[in-house]
C-alpha cells in the first residue's frame, strides 16, 4: 500500500521534522509513506474574500497532485469522527476491496476549497477543535502507524 500525505505549507520547527522523520521510519516497514507540500497562499487583507481565492489556488495545487485512482480522506472539522479502531478497519477495508492508493490532505489555514470537498471519497475528522498543521501531520502519521499495529494484531502502547 502506498500512503501520501498531501499537506499545505512547509515544516519550519525542527522537532516537529524529527518526530516527522521517526514515525516515516516506523511506518516504512507497513507501506510506501510520502509526504508531498504544496505553497501556502499569502493573503495581504484576510477577508472572505480573499480568503476564497488563496483556498481556490492551493486547492489548485493540491488537486494537481491526486490521481485518478487515489482515494483521497480529507482532513476536516466536519467530517465523521473514529476511533483508531475504526480507522484501522477502514483502511484494512480498502486494502481488501482493492485500494493501494491512499492519499490524505491537510488543507491550509483557511481550510479546504469545495473543489477539493468533491474530489475527495471520505472526509475524517480528528476533533471540532483546531490544531496546527504541522502537529496534524505529526498526529496524522502516528495514527496511521497506530493503524497498521492494530490490523497486523502487534502490540502498542494504549
Amino acid at each position: 500500500m502506498k500512503i501520501k500525505i498531501l499537506c499545505v505549507g512547509k515544516i519550519k520547527e525542527k522537532f516537529f521534522n524529527e518526530a516527522l522523520l521517526e514515525y516515516k521510519k516506523r511506518l516504512s516497514g507497513y507501506c510506501k509513506i510520502e509526504i508531498i507540500e504544496v505553497s501556502d497562499e499569502k493573503i495581504k487583507y484576510e477577508n472572505d474574500s480573499n480568503k476564497e481565492i488563496a483556498m481556490k489556488k492551493e486547492g489548485e495545487r493540491l488537486l494537481a497532485k491526486i490521481k485518478d485512482n487515489d482515494y483521497l480522506i480529507t482532513l476536516e472539522i466536519k467530517g465523521e469522527k473514529m476511533s483508531s479502531e475504526n480507522l484501522a478497519n477502514k483502511i484494512n477495508k480498502l486494502s481488501i476491496e482493492g485500494v493501494s492508493n491512499i492519499v490524505f490532505l491537510i488543507g491550509g489555514s483557511y481550510g479546504i476549497n469545495k473543489e477539493v470537498r468533491n474530489r475527495s471519497n471520505f472526509s475524517l475528522s480528528f476533533s471540532e477543535m483546531t490544531f496546527p498543521h504541522q502537529l496534524m501531520r505529526v498526529v496524522l502519521l502516528e495514527q496511521i502507524y497506530r493503524t497498521f499495529k492494530i490490523n497486523k494484531n502487534e502490540p502498542y502502547h494504549k
